[in-house]
């Protein structure tokens, strides 16, 4: 499925809140006419309709694409409205926190094409990174349409089974919130050695920006990138001591903060 093949059929976005308008603005700008895309959403931004994207009308026959962007809590009344495109040749893309494959199967048919994707974040500067995985109906040209849609906000990665779902969760999909808090401890650490509040959030917030471009620009690992900046006896290593502590530091920590919202999502799915 092309993204021509996409624009001709026509594409519903079912919810176009924070996230779905974040794709939908990537789309455009990616050259999707505006014309093919169908919102529907009660409480829509005012720039979509301005955009030139059909909003709350009519829905095409046959989309190729209804990509459900709603709240996990509204999953329940706004997926049925559509189930009359279930069980065809409509791929179902669902970036709805939690809502598994069988729930969209339930409501939509099991026959549907439906591919689950797990977002985050960062997707709303096209820096995110999404993970999907698909139903057995969901084909490699289904893969690469949803795929090629959520590459407008940021790298898309396919998983093997749908239970991987839980770790992306607690590593990627929560991950920016322990990356926010690092910042927050970075600066009051700063502030404690004598540096001015703004100022040393300012530095805090630019060094862990700059240094996770770097780690994804450079070909050395994070790794090595770490040995590369760490001389012997310095003041980095006086500080990496503490933080690689493998009883008190970062690593027990993070593998501790990762398994805790992991296992928190394995409980919400199994109810």
């Amino acid at each position: 499925m092309t993204m021509q093949e996409i624009g001709e059929r026509g594409l519903v976005l079912l919810g176009c809140g924070k996230m779905g308008g974040a794709m939908l603005r990537g789309w455009l700008d990616g050259g999707l006419s505006a014309a093919s895309v169908h919102v529907v959403d009660p409480h829509p931004a005012e720039w979509i309709a301005a955009a030139g994207v059909n909003v709350n009308a009519a829905l095409p026959p046959d989309p190729a694409i209804v990509l459900v962007a709603v709240k996990p809590q509204m999953m329940a009344a706004a997926l049925p409205t559509l189930n009359g495109y279930g069980n065809g040749g409509t791929l179902f893309v669902s970036v709805a926190a939690g809502t598994t494959i069988a729930t969209c199967e339930d409501m939509l048919g099991d026959r549907t094409p439906v591919v689950r994707a797990m977002p985050n974040t960062p997707a709303a500067v096209g820096r995110g990174i999404t993970a999907i995985v698909g139903n057995a109906h969901a084909t490699q040209a289904h893969f690469d349409a949803a795929a090629a849609l959520l590459k407008a906000v940021g790298q898309v990665v396919r998983l093997d089974s749908e239970d991987q779902m839980d770790a992306v969760t607690g590593l990627s999909g929560s991950g920016p919130a322990y990356v926010f808090h690092m910042i927050e401890c970075m600066a009051r650490a700063g502030e404690a050695q004598g540096l001015a509040p703004g100022l040393a959030m300012q530095l805090a917030q630019a060094t862990v920006a700059g240094a996770g471009a770097l780690a994804e620009a450079a070909d050395e690992t994070p790794a090595q990138l770490r040995r590369n900046v760490t001389s012997p006896n310095g003041t980095t290593q006086a500080g990496l001591e503490v933080l690689m502590d493998e009883a008190t530091g970062l690593p027990p920590l993070m593998a501790r903060t990762v398994a805790a919202a992991a296992d928190r999502s394995r409980e919400l799915r199994n109810g």
